[in-house]
C-alpha cells in the first residue's frame, strides 16, 4: 500500500479548503526502462472526498496526472473538529484512504 496522504483541512466563515497530497507513482505506461521494456500503467483513477461521511467531492483522474498529485478544493459546510476522509483507487485494485479532522 501507498505511503500515506498528507491531508489538510481549515474552516473559515462557513468554508472549508482540504488540501492533499498524495504519494503515487502515476505511471502512464508510456516510458520505457532501462532495458527498453515498456513500464506497466499504475495510476490513480478514482478519488472521493467525505465530509463526516457525506460526499463532498466525487473525481475521475488518468495517466496524465503528475506524480504523486496534489489537489486542493473547497465545501460549504464543515466546522473544526469535523472529519474529512480522502480515498483513491487505482488502476490495478489498489487504493488508500486517510482522514484528517478540521482545524
Amino acid at each position: 500500500m501507498a505511503n500515506p496522504m498528507r491531508i489538510r483541512a481549515s474552516a473559515k466563515d462557513g468554508v472549508t479548503e482540504v488540501r492533499v497530497l498524495m504519494s503515487h507513482v502515476m505511471e502512464t505506461g508510456q516510458r520505457k526502462d532501462a532495458s527498453g521494456a515498456l513500464i506497466p500503467a499504475h495510476f490513480i483513477t478514482e478519488l472521493t472526498a467525505k465530509h463526516n461521511d457525506k460526499v463532498v467531492l466525487s473525481a475521475q483522474f488518468g495517466p496524465s496526472v503528475s506524480t504523486n498529485p496534489y489537489l486542493a478544493f473547497k465545501f460549504k459546510g464543515g466546522a473544526k473538529g469535523d472529519k474529512v476522509t480522502v480515498g483513491w483507487t487505482d488502476n490495478k485494485g489498489e487504493s488508500r484512504a486517510d482522514e484528517v479532522q478540521i482545524s
